[in-house]
Order: C-alpha cells, then sequence, then structure tokens
C-alpha cells in the first residue's frame, strides 16, 4: 500500500515539531563571592578555572552583567524572583534570631514571603522537576521562604548564610531533614566571635572536620542528573556553590596546586575568620575546588546524553568581597580595576561574570555587550520555556541571546535599592549609571553621582553636575518601582543634596 505524500509531510512536520517543542533542561550555577576578574575567561591569570572558560568558550560570555543585589540574601532573592531589590521582601543582610550558635539557626535569614512567586513555582507549573544543591539563603526550613514552599521538589545543601561560614558543618539540610555531618566542628567560624592568633604555628588540619560540603552537595547534585537521564521530564537545577566565601577551608588537593612562594605569612586569623598558612593558595584553591564541581557537572550532563537540550548559565551572586579572612583581592587583579568590592553598588561590588550555553542555540565563543542583570534570568527562562513569569521587573533577554537582536535600548531600568553598607541605591539606563549612597536614616546622605560606563568603567568621572536630568529620570523610577519591605529601613533618597 502506497502511503499518500502529503501524510508523510504531516507525520515529519509533526515530528519536527516535537522536536523542537521539547523543552530544554535548565541549570542555573550562582557562586559566592566570586569576582568579575577571577576566573580566566574574564582576564584572570593566576587562578586555574579551566571548566568554566571552557563553558564560556562554548558559549556566550556577558561583558556588562550584573548581581542583582551588592550582598549574598538580597541578591539570591532577585535571582529566584526577577524582581529588583526595591520591591523585595529581603533588601539587605537580615536575620529573624539573633543567636550566635548553631543550635540557634532555627529561623536563619529573613525569609521571603508566602506569596513570592519564584523561578522554580513557575518551571515546575511548567512541568519541570525542580531541584536546589548548595545555598538557599532566603528562609529556613519551617518559615515562609523555606524551597518546600516555593516549588523546589528536591533540596540538599544549606538553607542560611550564616551557617555557610563553615564548609565542616555539624549538619546538612536533606530536604526538610537535618542531616548530621561533622561530629568534629571546627572552631566557631559565625558570629564574628573567632579571634586572630597572636603567635605560633598554624596548621590548616586544625581547622577541617572529617566531611567537606562542597564535594558532598556535588556528589548529591550529579546523583539527580543521572536519575534525569531518561528525558522524560525535563529538569531545573539550581547549583549554588558556597566557594569562594570566606571562610579559608578548600581541601588540600587544590591548595597544593599553588605556590608556596605565593604565602611568606600565614593568615592570623580575627574577626571571625580561621587562620590559614597559605591564605592566598586557599583562596584559589577554592575557586578551584569550585570549578573543578562546575566540570564534573557538566562532564555528567554530556555522559548522560542531556548536554544538547540543557541551558546552562553561570554567574555570581556578587563582587569580590573586601579584603577579610584572608582575601587579598589586588593580588589576584579580582575586580580588574573597577571601583568598590562586595557590598557597594559600584561596578566592583556588582558586575559578575555571565555566560550562557545552549547547544544549537547560542553561537559559540560570543561576546555580548548588552548590560543585563540578574533580574532578567527569570523573565528570560520563562519566555524559552512557555511558563508564566508572574510580575517580573526583569527583562526578556532572548532576542539577544538567540542572535535576532545585538541589543535591547528599551530594557527595564537595571534597579539596585537596598540596605546594607549605610544603604544605596543605583539605576542603570543605557550606559549610564546614577548612585547614591548612606541613604539609612539619621544618616547624612551623600549626593548623587552618574557615570557613563561605557566611557568611564572604573567610575572616576562623576558627571551629576552635567547630568541632573538623569538623576530627575532615577528618582521618578525609585518612585515608582521602590518600597522599604516590612522589617527594613526606608531609604531616603530624595532627601536634599548638601
Amino acid at each position: 500500500m502506497k502511503i499518500p505524500i502529503f501524510f508523510v509531510a504531516a507525520a515529519y512536520a509533526l515530528c519536527c515539531f516535537a522536536s523542537q517543542g521539547a523543552k530544554p533542561n535548565i541549570v542555573l550555577i550562582n557562586a559566592d563571592d566570586l569576582g568579575w576578574a577571577e576566573v580566566g575567561c574574564y582576564g584572570q591569570k593566576k587562578i586555574k578555572t579551566p571548566h568554566i572558560d571552557k563553558l564560556a568558550a562554548q558559549g556566550q560570555k556577558w561583558t556588562y552583567f550584573y548581581s542583582g543585589a551588592p550582598v549574598c540574601s538580597p541578591s539570591r532573592n532577585v535571582l529566584m524572583t526577577g524582581r529588583h531589590t526595591g520591591v523585595n521582601d529581603v533588601q539587605d543582610l537580615k536575620r529573624v534570631d539573633p543567636g550566635e550558635s548553631w543550635d540557634d539557626l532555627r529561623a536563619g535569614d529573613w525569609p521571603i514571603a508566602k506569596d513570592a512567586y519564584t523561578l522554580p513555582e513557575a518551571l515546575k507549573k511548567a512541568g519541570y522537576a525542580t531541584a536546589i544543591f548548595g545555598k538557599w539563603g532566603i528562609g529556613e526550613f519551617g518559615t515562609t521562604g523555606a524551597p518546600d514552599k516555593h516549588g523546589v521538589d528536591r533540596f540538599y545543601g544549606y538553607t542560611d548564610q550564616k551557617a555557610c561560614h563553615s564548609y565542616y558543618p555539624p549538619f546538612i539540610w536533606d530536604d526538610g531533614e537535618k542531616v548530621a555531618l561533622n561530629k568534629k566542628n571546627p572552631p566557631a567560624t559565625i558570629g564574628h566571635i573567632f579571634g586572630p592568633l597572636p603567635k605560633g604555628e598554624i596548621n590548616a588540619d586544625d581547622y577541617r572536620g572529617e566531611i567537606h560540603s562542597s564535594d558532598l552537595i556535588a556528589d548529591k547534585m550529579l546523583e539527580f542528573v543521572k536519575a534525569r537521564s531518561d528525558h522524560k521530564q525535563p529538569f531545573f537545577l539550581y547549583y549554588a556553590p558556597l566557594e569562594p566565601h570566606v571562610p579559608l577551608q578548600p581541601t588540600q588537593k587544590w591548595i597544593d596546586e599553588y605556590p608556596t612562594k605565593w604565602d611568606p605569612t600565614p593568615f592570623r586569623g580575627g574577626t571571625g575568620y580561621l587562620p590559614h598558612p597559605r591564605p592566598k593558595a586557599a583562596y584559589a584553591a577554592m575557586i578551584s575546588q569550585m570549578d573543578h564541581n562546575v566540570g564534573r557537572l557538566l562532564d555528567t550532563l554530556k555522559a548522560c546524553g542531556l548536554e544538547n537540550n540543557t541551558i546552562v548559565i553561570f554567574t555570581s551572586d556578587n563582587g569580590t568581597t573586601h579584603d577579610v579572612g584572608g582575601v587579598d583581592h589586588k593580588f589576584f587583579n579580582s575586580v580588574a580595576g573597577l571601583r568598590g568590592l562586595k557590598g557597594q553598588l559600584y561596578e566592583g561590588g556588582i558586575r559578575v561574570p555571565g555566560i550562557i550555553k545552549w547547544p544549537g542555540k547560542v553561537t559559540p565563543g560570543t561576546i555580548i555587550d548588552q548590560p543585563a542583570y540578574h533580574a532578567d534570568i527569570m523573565p528570560t527562562l520563562c519566555a524559552i520555556v512557555g511558563a508564566k513569569p508572574g510580575k517580573p521587573l526583569g527583562t526578556d533577554l532572548t532576542p539577544v541571546i538567540l542572535g535576532k537582536k545585538k541589543s535591547l535600548p528599551n530594557r527595564n531600568p537595571m534597579v539596585w535599592a537596598g540596605g546594607g553598607y549605610g544603604g544605596q541605591v543605583a539605576v542603570r539606563l543605557g550606559d549610564m549609571k546614577i548612585v547614591r549612597r548612606n541613604l539609612f536614616p539619621k544618616k547624612k546622605p551623600n549626593n548623587w553621582e552618574v557615570y557613563d560606563i561605557s566611557k568611564d568603567p572604573f567610575e572616576k568621572n562623576n558627571l551629576a553636575a552635567q547630568h541632573r536630568d538623569l538623576i530627575d529620570k532615577a528618582i521618578a523610577i525609585l518612585d515608582r518601582e521602590y518600597r522599604p519591605s516590612p522589617g527594613f529601613p526606608s531609604l531616603q533618597y530624595k532627601a536634599k543634596e548638601s
């Protein structure tokens, strides 16, 4: 029997449609305190990051990519909601409880609200299996911000950023169960209770437990990926490694990769951070250890036949930390000369790696100059897979990602409005960035600052006097989009200038 040609054509079209309509898996990797120039593909010369560099070579590298906040928890709130800090529940690092010991970490970080609509929720409603491995930081189990209340099917790691001040924790969360991990707990590194050692030899093993959490978290993550190799259900995997957030506690294997001559003197500890005999090598080692686990993840995706239908995004929650805990950002040129560090809304505090790999969709080795930030990720991913994005304030980047446009001149304003470090706001409009600092009540606010980032990436030339119009636009945007969240102070961005 001869099959009519139109049936053949229809069947072929149907197969093509099904193939093209298959939803891609999504892997979102969010490092902790990783500076813009602390990986090789962004210019790092001393720290080895071969797997992240390969990821960039196979995909897009965004040169003006920004975190949602200059510090941890509010940045993660932005990443998970697509809404900037000006309207989010978590506008600064803040705790529900005043506890300083491990047993007092029940309430943890200030939680997002029960009705906060998150990326895992959106993707789960679109048919995705959802999992988080690593650091959550926006709600402890039992609170309104718990992962299981926001669309997360599988969780393994830390819910609390304060607990992340040890890579050898006494327990770790396995879904909603607290699982004992290290019986030999290193001296406490939380609550700024560890002072410096005035003299004597420093031995890194004195500050290690039995089980390092990073590799264990990665192991559990790979188990999840392997279980998805049947291709029957798309998955969303959010991998949030702790590195390179201090304390300096990498495994010795990675320390040995770096020269002993880097560290003629040890870091003797202080301000809550543990000592280390080789601080520079240890800092580089933490980034290399993270890079290794990123490589394990990418290799597993390939081995399971998942690579070609998986979007991988790599970024960081904020810029390089200020020089505490043995960190030396100048030695590594961590921000490549940009102004500011973690906690500040200058470029060095919020410009972070932004890498996107999507085989068959993204041209390898592409460099993107379009400004973007974490609030854009949720609307972008939802647009790609047909999920409902809620009410994001970020912008869908798919026209640039897919090469249909080189830029988005009418993108939504990029807004930062949060506490910490005196209280501060920033608005980026095109190439121009408008900043004001020291905005907490009862403080004397700084005057407005305006920078042309395209011509002055190091923010040395304040153009506020010539651009009062941009300041007025920034104020209008903040008037429209900023509200102090319950529990956080109102920022006096409209205060009279001196």
